[in-house]
Formats: structure tokens, C-alpha cells, sequence
């Protein structure tokens, strides 16, 4: 019984805690890499990719987010990528779906239109900085067998 209420309050606390992280005028810089084999698309064996990602609450639970990301690959030229997107704190303990539309450059022979999902969570290890995983999915509309990818992400972010 003890453990159960203690549990439960554990919980209480978290969710609190976590609550005044996503208000109105919060501002979010992260990083994250991605790869490291925990993707696949139809096109490649093996990926590394980092990404930086700012961010602003413009409302109580929703934020805006800019981004950009280095990607190699193996066997084919590294890509680059800009992009915008939204994220939406489903319940204040940091679950998060994120929606994003990113511009993609890989040398000379390639530029695509890539929109994403996103499901992730935003765990606190302190006040303000997170450790972030996430799943995406990247939908590819100039070849979507060889260029749309699902994935796993880890990152980590500041809550300003």
C-alpha cells in the first residue's frame, strides 16, 4: 500500500512539475541525433544523422519549431535539411506529438520535399533540460520506397 501511494504521488509531482514547462513564452533549443542503424528506408544500410531544433510556446501546450539536420549516409552524398514544424503536448507530462515539413539537399542530383511525424516524450531531469526520445516517420514525394523512413531519435532540450 505504501508503495502504491508513493508511486502515485511521484506521479502528482511530475506532472506538476512538468506542467509550467509548456506555458505561454517558454522558449526550446535541443539537439538529437538519429541512425546508429535504428532506422530504415528502402535506399540504405546505414545512416548518421544530428539535428538542431528551436522552439516556441506561442500558446499553453503548443510550440512552433525550427529546424535544421546533417545526415550521411552510406554510399551516397550527406544531406542537408531546413525545416518548420509544430509540437503539441498531448497531457503535462511531456508526451508529444510534433508535426514538421523540411526542405532536403543531397549534392547535386537531389532536393526533396519531406513532410514528418513525430511521437515523443520530454522526460525533465531537471527544472529545464530533457532527454527527448522520439519516433518519426519522413514521407519522401520525390520516391517514397527508397527515401521514406521511420526512425528513432534521441535528443535532449532547455526549456527557457
Amino acid at each position: 500500500m505504501k508503495r502504491k501511494l508513493t508511486l502515485m504521488l511521484l506521479g502528482l509531482v511530475m506532472t506538476v512539475s512538468a506542467n509550467a514547462q509548456f506555458e505561454n513564452g517558454k522558449k526550446y533549443i535541443g539537439s538529437s541525433i538519429s541512425g546508429l542503424n535504428m532506422s530504415y528506408n528502402g535506399s540504405e544500410k546505414s545512416h548518421f544523422g544530428l539535428q538542431a531544433k528551436g522552439g516556441y510556446l506561442f500558446m499553453d501546450d503548443w510550440m512552433v519549431t525550427a529546424q535544421m539536420a546533417y545526415d550521411k549516409k552510406k554510399d551516397v552524398s550527406a544531406e542537408l535539411s531546413l525545416g518548420v514544424g509544430a509540437r503539441y503536448y498531448i497531457v503535462q507530462n511531456g508526451l508529444f506529438l510534433g508535426a514538421s515539413a523540411d526542405y532536403v539537399h543531397r549534392g547535386s542530383d537531389y532536393d526533396d520535399f519531406m513532410p514528418s511525424v513525430q511521437i515523443g516524450y520530454a522526460f525533465f531531469i531537471s527544472h529545464t533540460v530533457t532527454i527527448e526520445p522520439e519516433i518519426y516517420y519522413n514521407h519522401s514525394f520525390k520516391s517514397h520506397s527508397d527515401y521514406s523512413s521511420v526512425g528513432f531519435r534521441l535528443g535532449f532540450g532547455v526549456y527557457l
